[in-house]
């Protein structure tokens, strides 16, 4: 499976202390665009995400061959959105992961597979990784300074049955 990685996945698993899950889900390993490693370690040191980022084997950097439509795609969205789109649609990824809105729209509409952080959490709830979905959404917002809208915070619930 192919799976390319945004950096607010990234970051937000780390702040809470979750991005080993990526790896649970994604054994194979997942791609980031240069732009992203320069966001989350470079631009990030000393935040949440830049050493786990750049000490875990599994995620491997790979740069971007169409610069023509990183360049159209940065009218809308910033460096990393952009890469990490251009990207997956070059490798034809099975799964891109964006929590960005308008991310999120732009690979849709290119066909791509999306994938959030909520999403991820949902997953490691189903699958036994973590006792709490409500816990890990209330830390997101809390420790993580993440926004989850009332109606996704809600229907993540309902879809682990209520936690």
């Amino acid at each position: 499976m192919i799976v390319v990685a945004n950096s607010s996945v990234l970051i937000a698993l780390c702040r809470i202390g979750m991005l080993d899950l990526l790896h649970r889900k994604f054994p194979e390993g997942i791609f980031i665009p240069k732009a992203v490693w320069c966001e989350v370690v470079e631009g990030g040191r000393g935040q949440p995400g830049s050493k786990e980022v750049s000490s875990s084997p599994w995620i491997k950097v790979k740069e971007v061959g169409d610069r023509k439509l990183v360049s159209l795609l940065r009218m809308e969205l910033d460096q990393g959105e952009a890469e990490a789109i251009v990207l997956a649609n070059e490798q034809e990824a099975d799964l891109i992961l964006l929590d960005e809105k308008a991310a999120r729209r732009v690979a849709k509409k290119l066909g791509l597979p999306v994938l959030g952080t909520v999403g991820v959490l949902i997953w490691a709830k189903k699958s036994g990784l973590i006792d709490s979905l409500r816990e890990r959404l209330d830390a997101l917002q809390r420790e993580g300074n993440f926004r989850i809208a009332s109606d996704v915070y809600n229907e993540a619930l309902r879809a682990v049955s209520g936690d």
